[in-house]
Formats: structure tokens, C-alpha cells, sequence
């Protein structure tokens, strides 16, 4: 900071301060944005272990059945549902989960439906090819479009169009805590450990347990892609909200230290022309 002037170190401070009053603004908003996208997680989470376990039931109490959901395919014809945010100042939320998901992408036909403006401007750099860009408003994206998606999905899934079908999202852990993860859509895998069991209730499927499974396996995807957005956009708010409170906290610190420096500045100001006038005086 030598040889700047006072005045110039108290433009810097205002400018600073300026700065610091954004990104506070900014860290308030996104507080208040997260609550709302706590609740939405919450509230999404029964319907989804609901769906889940009825999946698993019919597959457990049917040794027997067949559907095309449950076949692995040697194909290599991918669909990557990715999920990210709208806007920037979020950390690293954006450039993990869509670096994860471009890592899991291998060689051959890879088709991308990316969620948010800033997943559609990364793949669409990269060239690669999008089955829609119809959700870029990752924001506006509501929970008849996460249906509406998983139709589309199962439907190219039954006609041979795509193989495997993944999703790119990020799991909301905690405030402090955000870990973007890829999820196998389809074809269906059981869990780790997961085997099936004998039958162990007598339940009557109409017309028959295929058709059910084969009628409720778009909900089910439906019902983990409203599950995935909404822990995305957690996950956004909490690392805005994250990356604003150290934004203001740098912008503090760098006030302090220009304070500092002002007062020096100022002090060395004052010596220099005491100096002046005492050297003047004896002088004359």
C-alpha cells in the first residue's frame, strides 16, 4: 500500500463497504430461500420411500416377474439427467456436481437433459448433445415437469432409444455440508445387500403384477427426480448462503486492514508536515 494516498484507501473502504452490504443482502435472501427448500425436501421424502417400497415389495413378492425395467442392456446409450443451479456465487456447487456427471459419462451415445441455466451453458460449450433444453429455469421446474420428464424417459427407455438413465444432483446433507452424487435410474438395481425374499404376503395385483410395476415405475422416477431437485436446490441456497457469509467476512477483514492502513497514511501525513513547519520555524 505504499505511496497510495489517503484518499484513495477511503474510496477502497467505501467501495468495500459497498460490496459488503451485496453480499450480506445476498446471504439473507438465500437464508431465507433455504428454509423454504428444507421444507420441500421434508415434504418430499414420504411420497418418495412410500413409491420406493411399494417397488420393492413387488419385486421381492414375485420371483417370477419380467419387465423390461429390470434388464440390463449391453448398449451404451445414456441419458444424464443433470441438475444445477441458475446463478453463480454458490461456491462450488455448480462445478462439482456437473464435473461429477460429465466424469460418469463414457464413450458412445450420451444424450443430456440438463436442469438449470448453468448445467445447459456447460454441456452446451462441450457440445454434447441435449434431448431438451426445456428445463433451463432450474427455479421454475415444477413437480408436474419431473413427471412429465420421467414419461419421457421410460417411454425412450421401453422403445430402445437410451440403455441406461442416470441423475446428477446434489444431496443436501446440512447447512454446511453438500455432496453432489450420480444415481442409476434404469435400468432398476437392488440396493447393496438387498436379495429377494420369499413371498411373504398375499397381495392381488390387477391385471397382473407386470402391468402394475410397469404403470408405477414412471412415478417412481418421477417421484426421485422432485426428490433430487429439491435437495438440488437446497443445496444451492446452503452453499450461497455459505459463500456470502465468507464473502462478507473477507470483505470485513479487507476494511479493517484498509483502516489501518488509512490511519497510518494519515498519521504519516501529519508527522511529515509537523515536520515541515518545525524545519520551516528554525529556519527562519
Amino acid at each position: 500500500m505504499a505511496g497510495v494516498s489517503t484518499k484513495e484507501i477511503k474510496m477502497r473502504i467505501r467501495s468495500m463497504e459497498s460490496t459488503k452490504q451485496i453480499t450480506k443482502a445476498m446471504e439473507m435472501v438465500a437464508a431465507s430461500k433455504l428454509r423454504k427448500a428444507q421444507n420441500q425436501v421434508l415434504s418430499s421424502r414420504p411420497y418418495f420411500e412410500i413409491l420406493s417400497g411399494a417397488i420393492r415389495e413387488i419385486v421381492n413378492n414375485n420371483q417370477e416377474l419380467d419387465s423390461p425395467y429390470l434388464q440390463e442392456r449391453p448398449g451404451k446409450k445414456t441419458a444424464f439427467v443433470v441438475i444445477a443451479g441458475d446463478r453463480g456465487l454458490a461456491g462450488g456447487y455448480n462445478s462439482n456436481v456437473l464435473k461429477l456427471a460429465l466424469s460418469h459419462m463414457e464413450a458412445g451415445e450420451t444424450q443430456v437433459v440438463p436442469v438449470g441455466k448453468k448445467a445447459v451453458d456447460f454441456f452446451r460449450s462441450r457440445n454434447l448433445p441435449m434431448m431438451t433444453e426445456g428445463y433451463a429455469e432450474a427455479e421454475d421446474v415444477s413437480i408436474g415437469d419431473c413427471f412429465t420428464l420421467a414419461k419421457t424417459l421410460c417411454k425412450a427407455y421401453l422403445a430402445g432409444e437410451i440403455d441406461r438413465v442416470y441423475v446428477a444432483y446434489t444431496n443436501f446433507q446440512s447447512v454446511l455440508s453438500q455432496i453432489p452424487a450420480v444415481q442409476q435410474l434404469l435400468p432398476l438395481v437392488p440396493e447393496a445387500g438387498e436379495e429377494k425374499a420369499a413371498p411373504s404376503s398375499q397381495i392381488l395385483y390387477e391385471p397382473d403384477s407386470t402391468q402394475v410395476f410397469r404403470a408405477i415405475v414412471p412415478e417412481y422416477l418421477g417421484g426421485i427426480l422432485y426428490g433430487a431437485l429439491c435437495e438440488s436446490r437446497a443445496s444451492e441456497q446452503a452453499a450461497r448462503r455459505t459463500a456470502m457469509d465468507s464473502a462478507t467476512q473477507n470483505a470485513e477483514d479487507m476494511i479493517e486492514d484498509l483502516s489501518l492502513q488509512f490511519n497510518r497514511a494519515r498519521q504519516a501525513a501529519v508527522t511529515q508536515e509537523i515536520t515541515e513547519i518545525v524545519a520551516g520555524s528554525q529556519e527562519s
